[in-house]
């Protein structure tokens, strides 16, 4: 069956190509971007099938006005894809406080503005799906972009426990957490780095050269992706959180078998916190 879809950052890379995928398979659209312009070849080529808006994700009216569109167009909303975001590869240092906050508010708080938007109108109409794509960087983190992590972690949280409290009235919300993927992305988030202070050479520094060799040669298939996102729009039963990409699999796991391990070597002092605990604080581990 036919679907409304509403699909921030539409311009380009991942956002694009789900927007194509989504018209190729008979949907409607609704393209956004921060430059529109940015959408007329897709709109010349779909016809009455999408409708393309200016969208400032950090702008929570504009955000409203975007579902309103949709449902003023096509009669209602099906699918929100929060894919709008970029990265930005600096020591925490060194990123302006008022930059770091554009970030997070474009990359967690336009999540939360398009979601507040549309789940409303999916409320009553007692189904839809909301897609968070966030990223590998949604459960574990590198040097040098704190401020995109800090966001991905929050989207999870956000989607965890979202997902929970609209399960009862049929609202599916899934955070994809893709690896490294063939859109560009990597170049853009590095181009403009500044100088590195010294001190941070050995993390950020060795973390950006390591990359390099990677930007260009990810092992995610955006295409592939997009087919999944389409699959992921006519399933009823889904977790909260899918990795996406075999890099994202191997980091993942990686990430969280440190966490537990941690977790067992200070599980005497964690549990020495408790009401009623006895003796001393224990002796922290030393390795």
């Amino acid at each position: 069956m036919s679907k409304v879809w509403l699909i921030t950052g539409s311009g380009s890379g991942l956002g694009r190509i789900i927007a194509e995928a989504a018209l190729a398979a008979g949907n409607q659209v609704v393209a956004t971007a921060r430059n529109v312009h940015l959408l007329n070849e897709l709109v010349a080529r779909s016809g009455g099938n999408v409708r393309a808006i200016e969208l400032d994700v950090t702008d929570e009216s504009q955000g409203q006005e975007a579902v309103d569109a949709a449902v003023d167009a096509f009669g209602r909303l099906d699918v929100l894809v929060n894919n709008a975001g970029y990265g930005d590869t600096r020591p925490f240092e060194q990123v302006p406080s008022n930059e770091f906050r554009r970030l997070v508010e474009t990359c967690f708080f336009g999540v939360v503005n398009l979601t507040r938007a549309a789940l409303p109108v999916m409320r009553q109409q007692r189904g839809g799906h909301i897609i968070q794509i966030s990223s590998l960087g949604g459960r574990t983190a590198f040097p040098g972009n704190a401020a995109y992590f800090a966001s991905k972690w929050a989207v999870g949280g956000f989607t965890e426990g979202l997902a929970q409290e609209t399960a009862p009235f049929g609202v599916k919300v899934t955070a994809l957490e893709p690896g490294g993927m063939r859109t560009n992305w990597g170049k853009r988030a590095h181009a403009d780095r500044p100088v590195l202070l010294p001190d941070y050479e050995p993390s950020v520094g060795a973390s950006v050269k390591q990359m390099e060799g990677y930007w260009g040669n990810e092992s995610g298939d955006p295409v592939r992706v997009a087919q999944v996102i389409l699959k992921i729009a006519e399933t009823e039963t889904l977790p909260p959180h899918i990795l996406l990409g075999s890099d994202a699999l191997q980091f993942a796991r990686r990430a969280e078998e440190a966490r537990a391990a941690d977790a067992d070597r200070w599980q005497a002092v964690s549990v020495s916190t408790d009401v009623g605990a006895v003796g001393p604080i224990p002796t922290f581990p030393t390795n």
